[in-house]
């Protein structure tokens, strides 16, 4: 069993790394940053400027990588005592320590150099978008509400696709922002409740480990109750039309299929509600925003 292991190609440092950090999962919240600079460029000039987008897409890849990779370095002695987790790269050798920390701050300094190119609000406010993904990871040590931090940091994202376009602040962008960070902290606490039962043995702090799975189920509920209602404030503060509205039913239904197929009692289809389920709310609303906008004027 060892030597037909040790047999198998062990992937390169940087394709280790790239698992490490999940990078396929930037799914989760590229397409908000995108709507919301989509839409500062279409109440700009409505034009599309395609340098800006690829400077955000650098920016939010960089700043997500770096933040999942510090996540996963702060948490590697809590993930080598979880059964669930202890396969991670960090826990297994696959990427060491210092290979995990230089990806970190390459993929930082790549999001300080988009942020730079931008505009020097950008620039300005970079250092304070880096704060929420560094304590996240400890929150778990000193909160039963880590989720709220998480959501904190997810919140940025739209906020700085803003920001990237205008290089001035807006609420939009906020109602946006808050409506993301809210729906991720919602699905997060789902997902928190399979780490139940090793929470509360290792002494990891969540509102599943701390009140219950029925209890972050609920929660989640109302996380997602309010996503939606702030979604709808966001497009009628937007002056949207049928197009985006037509994405808020379809993200409503995804909701309600979550809740449907993840219950207190029955988790098994966890990995779904928590992958495909969320993954495809991102990708619709923004397809729907996108149409949105070329219909009501923005150039391509």
């Amino acid at each position: 069993m060892t030597s037909a292991s040790a047999a198998l190609p062990q992937p390169g440092r940087t394709k280790a790394f790239l698992r490490l950090v999940m990078i396929e999962h930037s799914v989760f919240a590229l397409p908000f940053a995108y709507i919301a600079s989509l839409t500062a460029m279409f109440q700009l000039d409505r034009n599309v400027h395609w340098g800006r987008l690829l400077l955000v897409t650098i920016a939010m890849i960089g700043l997500r990588t770096f933040a999942m990779a510090a996540n996963r370095i702060i948490d590697r002695e809590i993930d080598a005592r979880n059964p669930r987790t202890a396969h991670r790269e960090l826990v297994t050798g696959a990427v060491t320590v210092r290979h995990a920390w230089t990806g970190a701050f390459i993929a930082l300094v790549f999001f300080l150099g988009a942020a730079a190119l931008l505009n020097p609000l950008c620039l300005a406010l970079a250092p304070i978008a880096v704060i929420p993904m560094v304590v996240y990871p400890y929150g778990k040590r000193f909160t039963n509400f880590p989720q709220a931090i998480l959501g904190l940091a997810q919140a940025m994202g739209p906020v700085g696709g803003w920001l990237a376009i205008t290089g001035e602040w807006s609420w939009d962008a906020v109602i946006l922002g808050l409506a993301v960070g809210i729906w991720i902290g919602g699905f997060d606490l789902i997902y928190a409740c399979q780490d139940v039962d090793s929470d509360r043995e290792t002494g990891v702090l969540s509102v599943p480990a701390r009140f219950g799975i029925p209890a972050a189920i609920w929660g989640a509920r109302a996380c997602h109750l309010v996503t939606t209602a702030l979604f709808v404030w966001y497009a009628l503060a937007t002056d949207a039309g049928a197009f985006l509205w037509l994405g808020l039913l379809i993200v409503a239904a995804a909701f309600v299929y979550e809740h449907t197929i993840v219950r207190p009692h029955d988790l098994s289809r966890l990995n779904r509600a928590f992958f495909s389920v969320n993954g495809f709310i991102g990708i619709a609303l923004f397809v729907c925003a996108l149409l949105d906008l070329l219909v009501r004027g923005l150039t391509v």
